[in-house]
Order: C-alpha cells, then structure tokens, then sequence
C-alpha cells in the first residue's frame, strides 16, 4: 500500500469513494475535489496496484470548533490507520484537537475512530417525515385553543415592517438553542439571513395581538438540488410562550403549507441535547434516522 498527497488525477476515484462512504445520502462530484493551496487542508490517498481505495480529508472544523480539525476518511476501512499515521506527521498548526463525524451505522468509520482512541463526545439525530400521507388534521385541536388565546399562525413576510423583531428573536433562539459542534449554526447578520430567506427559504411565525412569539423556518429543496423536499431549518418560541405547543403548532402549520405545495417529503435534524425539539418532532411524526456521532481526540 502505498500513502500520497492527493493529486488531480484522483478526483473521479475519490468523488466515488466519498459518495460510497455516505451511502449515497449525498452525491460528489469530481470537480468538488482539487489540490488545495491553502496550508490548513490536507487530503491523503491509499492506493494499491496502482488504484486509490481509500482517502482522508483533514480541514479547520468551523464556527462550531475554531480549535479543531476536522477529518473525513472514506474508502477501505483497513487503509485509515495508515493515512492517520500519515497524516499526524504533517497537521496544519494551531489546533488544539481533532474530531470525526459519522453516523452509527457507517462500521469503517464507527471502528476507526474507536479503535485510534477517540472520545465518543456528542450525538445527533436526523428524522425524515413523508408529507405524503401526513395527516394535519391531528393538531387542529392544538391550534384551536391556541387560537383562542389570541395566537395565529401564518407565512412570514420577509419585507414586512416587524423585521427587527423577527431578527431578534432568531437572535434569542440561536442563544438559548442547546448545540454541539455540528449544530452551532455559522452567525448569520440580519442582512445575510433576510438574503437567505427571500432566495431559498419561506418562513412561518405566530402571532400575539400582532407581536411574533414563535418563528420557524424551511429551506425548500429546489435551491439545493433536492426539487419535492423541504428541510426544517429553525424553529424558536420566546422565552416567555415555551413549554405551550407553540412550536408544535408553529411547524405543523408550515408542513400543512409544504403538503399544499406539493412537497412530497420534510426532514430535521439537531443535537440530542435538545430534548424539547426532539418531542415536538416525534409529535409531529417525523421518523428519525440513525444517530451521527462526533468522535473528538485532543493533540
């Protein structure tokens, strides 16, 4: 087996690998993978015979943990321990620690990093729902009495006159939302989520005698690549309505308008630390997926 700096030549190989490595649950493409120029990226090949089989990506992990690296590997299993050596002989600098990030039912990477002593150190979850055969009518009641304590939903408009407030309680909700280092969110300004919303994104508020207690976004599928799918983005109630069914309410009447659009299927995801939203998805029928794991070993 022979370990090398990854070279143009391999994208296709390694756009296969790495889709292979997912299960398919995202598509590479070979003009995602260059030789970097930038000093705090590294990837690897393991070849044999003279064909790649397998390859590890390390890169600065993000806003989530500015003092980590993160490493991707796809490929044979066998081949990691090999490309990790290799690649601990050459990190960038300046960062405190590393950390993986796979799902539970993925054994390569799972044995991996468990085997090169890593911490098992967060969990997320991932739920799907079939839009197809939700029923809404089930929050009805739900919403009625909520209702009836002067509170309504409805499609938020991004250019309306409240825009300070919406921000504001997006602002509120990313402080209080529980996070790990996959779920921190990337700080968004007011301008750069106004942008977001008006190009990818519809979002749903209730509304108190006018005043938005509860906000929810959905990422619509077609500005992704994923036509007939909506993803749920964000969801907050303020501090002073939690605990009432708001955000239950809140989602269910934006996968209500999702259904009527004919989006055929909705999916969510966070960390396991946040068990409230964990409740309202599993009232709302969401399906959720195997967990992904967050391995993380100190340098």
């Amino acid at each position: 087996m022979n370990i090398r700096p990854f070279q143009e030549a391999d994208a296709a190989t390694v756009a296969h690998l790495v889709t292979q490595s997912v299960r398919g649950q995202w598509t590479y493409r070979p003009e995602q993978f260059r030789v970097s120029a930038d000093p705090q990226r590294r990837r690897l090949v393991a070849e044999r015979g003279g064909e790649v089989i397998a390859s590890v990506h390390c890169s600065p992990f993000g806003a989530g943990a500015p003092d980590a690296l993160r490493l991707d590997f796809a490929g044979e299993g066998a081949s990691f321990s090999p490309l990790y050596l290799a690649l601990l002989a050459d990190l960038p600098t300046g960062f405190s620690r590393l950390l993986g990030v796979t799902r539970e039912d993925w054994p390569e990477q799972m044995h991996f990093f468990l085997a090169a002593g890593f911490r098992n150190a967060w969990q997320s979850w991932g739920a799907q729902l079939d839009l197809t055969a939700w029923d809404a009518g089930r929050f009805q009641p739900l919403e009625e009495r909520l209702f009836l304590q002067g509170l309504e939903a409805e499609r938020y408009d991004v250019d309306g006159s409240d825009w300070d407030a919406f921000y504001a309680l997006h602002r509120q909700g990313e402080a209080d939302m529980p996070r790990n280092p996959v779920t921190t969110p990337d700080p968004l300004t007011s301008a750069d989520l106004h942008d977001t919303l008006r190009r990818e994104e519809a979002a749903f508020v209730l509304r108190l005698n006018g005043q938005i207690v509860a906000l929810t976004r959905l990422t619509l599928g077609e500005h992704k690549g994923r036509p007939g799918e909506v993803e749920s983005e964000f969801t907050v109630t303020a501090p002073a309505w939690r605990g009432r069914g708001l955000a239950t309410v809140l989602k269910a009447h934006a996968l209500t308008w999702a259904q009527e659009a004919v989006y055929r299927h909705a999916g969510t995801g966070g960390t396991v630390l946040n068990l409230s939203m964990l409740r309202v998805n599993a009232r709302l029928g969401y399906v959720t997926e195997p967990m992904w794991v967050i391995w993380e070993r100190r340098l």
